[in-house]
């Protein structure tokens, strides 16, 4: 017998920083298809609306123009298995209401987020099984005797260049820091900006921090590293690097200043 296929997923959410976020998460966690990310409501809906095969949707709640539980109404009966990601907890009354299947605030712990998804995927593959009689929820297939050893999130170049392998999406994946415009603090995880392109690391900004080897990243702000090789200009407390603004906060500022004297 062929074993069921990973649930679909799509991501709404209107803040982009929090889809990267959340792609991040169903990456590590592997067992979902990610098939379309939104960060505008109608668009998300219109797909769902085209693709009702779709078997999970992870929706924000306050987006303009269509909010999160508005989208849902219109979705139709039954709709896909609908987990809401937020910062807000006044809709959760509301929500279940709508038979969603689970209510996580932002920002979401991964472990959090697996069990989640973990009870969602259950619930769909034995749905996809009608014969087949219902598994306890604490059944847990038995682990290897000997897994393989975790990746480490970030591990420095063995060849003496100014590159990083930091995990991503649970692969180990070479960066130049030259390129890396500043490094941004979101809850337990970090943005690393490049000009091209973001990448998130399952690391707190302070561990980065102890953790760089090159002297040119500095603290700027309690959110934020930058690249002083690429700063382009410093004005009202806003630093400016190839288009990007960061905040500068004054309790940072004399730090940065000197070193960039000493460049």
């Amino acid at each position: 017998m062929t074993a069921p296929k990973n649930p679909s997923c799509v991501i709404i959410d209107n803040n982009e920083i929090d889809v990267y976020l959340i792609e991040h998460m169903v990456g590590l966690i592997g067992t979902l298809e990610l098939v379309a990310s939104f960060t505008d409501a109608q668009a998300g809906l219109r797909f769902l609306q085209a693709h009702p095969a779709v078997d999970l949707v992870l929706l924000d709640v306050d987006m303009p123009g269509l909010s999160g539980l508005e989208l849902v109404r219109q979705l139709p009966v039954p709709h896909p298995a609908i987990i809401i990601i937020t910062t807000h907890r006044d809709f959760a009354v509301d929500a279940f209401d709508l038979h969603i299947t689970d209510y996580l605030l932002k920002p979401v712990e991964l472990g959090r987020f697996s069990e989640a998804i973990r009870l969602m995927t259950q619930r769909h593959r034995l749905a996809a099984l009608p014969n087949h009689p219902p598994l306890p929820l604490a059944a847990k297939s038995a682990a290897p005797s000997n897994p393989p050893a975790p990746l480490p999130e970030m591990t420095l170049a063995a060849d003496g260049s100014h590159d990083l392998f930091v995990k991503i999406n649970n692969r180990l994946v070479r960066l130049n820091f030259n390129d890396v415009l500043y490094i941004e603090a979101m809850s337990t995880y970090s943005v690393l900006v490049t000009a091209k392109q973001k990448y998130i690391v399952h690391l707190t900004l302070k561990s980065i921090a102890e953790r760089l080897p090159f002297a040119h990243f500095r603290r700027v702000h309690r959110s934020y590293m930058v690249n002083t090789h690429l700063i382009d200009s410093i004005e009202d407390n806003v630093l400016t690097l190839a288009g990007h603004e960061v905040p500068l906060a004054k309790s940072y500022q004399d730090e940065l200043l000197q070193s960039l004297r000493s460049l």
